[in-house]
């Protein structure tokens, strides 16, 4: 082990002092006159090896302790180093943008397209224009949550918001500590969440789809009445099935890709929504001549493409397409289903109270809510109803999927108002 300076700490040399090394180091003819002292003005610096064993130094002035002020600090730098508990306090100055860059090199790996696109907005629409050019260390936490409760208007901006910011600090602290605590940490949500009114989010009538589904263009009847209308299959789902995930003896679909947006460019993502998402959908009798159409009409060829095979979407694999044969994507799925909405008499137009945007119902995704009630009212049980939508949670299937059946209000208002014989209608009990 190499043996500690001598001279450590030692004074450095100052312009404006004039004891006799300071007036060796700048002489007087070079640096102007300076009244003659015995004592020497000039800082403390205190030498010491980070971890890594880069040689790094800190000044102390006169004023701020000089010589007892730095030996404390050797004294306590040493110490944190052979305990592994240093930490550079120059590493904490990086701005929040530059560290942003480095993380999100890492981040944006993790997570699909459209969780990744999602996070790039939240953090170019709010947290770079506020904190980019803060340095780590300067953050603090009723900063930061005053801006979130004034500034973000919205429970789930918020909260995607804060999600962000506390991953985005905690790897700071993971990475040589940058900063010892994370500001974000205990942030709190105090926006309001919204929730919809159970009819809001009801799927539409049988007669209602009915409607919808005469007005559609009959390329498309194939596509939403025949073929997601009975399996429940979201739209992404849709336009990424392909000939080989088709098992034509058992009469089932695999899901395991899907076609989804990236800034405006479609693309194939190797897996489905969530792990979920990987599933076998049996296809009734109706989705099975809507596939079989559909074979007939653009004979797919049964190759098996590797997703990430440049940028090529492999269309000739394609089950479903659009009518002159591209891809669907949300555009073309969009612009004749709400057209024919519209004819049909059905749409309406609902604000978002969070983000203040229209919104159009009924959506094909509404598809899934239809199904899953069809389910549930035929008596299929929730945890196969569950695999069979591809849902990772049983209770988004209870509670968000799941609508009362046809009928029910007049069984309950028939069941409350009976008066009957004894026993036959409903009583209060203690």
């Amino acid at each position: 082990m190499p043996r500690r300076a001598a001279n450590n700490p030692r004074q450095v040399r100052s312009k404006t002092c004039g004891c006799k090394l300071c007036l060796t180091a700048y002489p007087p003819e070079s640096h102007g006159e300076r009244k003659p002292r015995r004592d020497c003005l000039g800082a403390w610096q205190a030498r010491y090896r980070d971890p890594t064993g880069r040689q790094t130094a800190k000044n102390f002035t006169i004023a701020k302790g000089g010589k007892a002020a730095a030996e404390a600090f050797l004294d306590e730098v040493r110490t944190a180093v052979r305990q592994r508990t240093y930490r550079d306090p120059d590493r904490g100055k990086i701005t929040v943008t530059k560290w942003w860059d480095e993380w999100w090199d890492v981040e944006q790996k993790k997570v699909a397209t459209t969780t990744r696109n999602r996070k790039l907005g939240l953090w170019t629409k709010y947290i770079r224009p506020k904190w980019g050019d803060w340095r780590l260390l300067d953050l603090e936490y009723m900063a930061l949550q005053k801006w979130l409760t004034h500034e973000l208007k919205g429970w789930e901006t918020q909260k995607k918001t804060k999600e962000i910011l506390v991953a985005l600090l905690d790897a700071a602290i993971k990475d040589g500590e940058r900063i010892t605590t994370n500001p974000a940490a205990h942030l709190e949500v105090t926006a309001t969440r919204q929730t919809k009114h159970p009819d809001d989010a009801k799927p539409p009538t049988a007669e209602q789809y009915a409607l919808i589904h005469a007005a559609l263009p009959v390329y498309y009847q194939r596509v939403f009445r025949d073929f997601a209308y009975e399996t429940g299959m979201r739209p992404g789902e849709v336009a990424g099935a392909r000939r080989h995930c088709l098992d034509e003896e058992e009469r089932v679909l695999y899901i395991k890709e899907i076609l989804v947006f990236d800034s405006g460019r479609l693309l194939r993502q190797e897996r489905p929504k969530t792990e979920a998402g990987y599933r076998a959908v049996p296809l009734t009798p109706t989705a099975w001549d809507a596939v079989q159409w559909m074979i007939e009409h653009w004979k797919p060829a049964r190759t098996r493409s590797a997703v990430g095979d440049g940028t090529a979407l492999h269309v000739e694999e394609l089950l479903f397409r659009g009518p002159r044969g591209a891809a669907l994507n949300i555009n073309n799925l969009r612009r004749p289903w709400r057209k024919a909405c519209d004819q049909a008499g059905v749409s309406r137009k609902v604000v978002n109270p969070e983000t203040g945007q229209p919104e159009w119902w009924p959506r094909p995704y509404e598809y899934r809510h239809d199904v899953t009630s069809r389910l549930h009212h035929q008596g299929v049980k929730e945890v196969d109803a569950q695999r069979f939508l591809g849902q990772k949670r049983g209770a988004k299937v209870t509670w968000i999927y799941t609508h009362e059946s046809e009928g029910a209000r007049e069984a309950v208002r028939a069941a409350l108002t009976s008066t009957g014989g004894a026993g036959s209608g409903l009583r209060a009990v203690e």
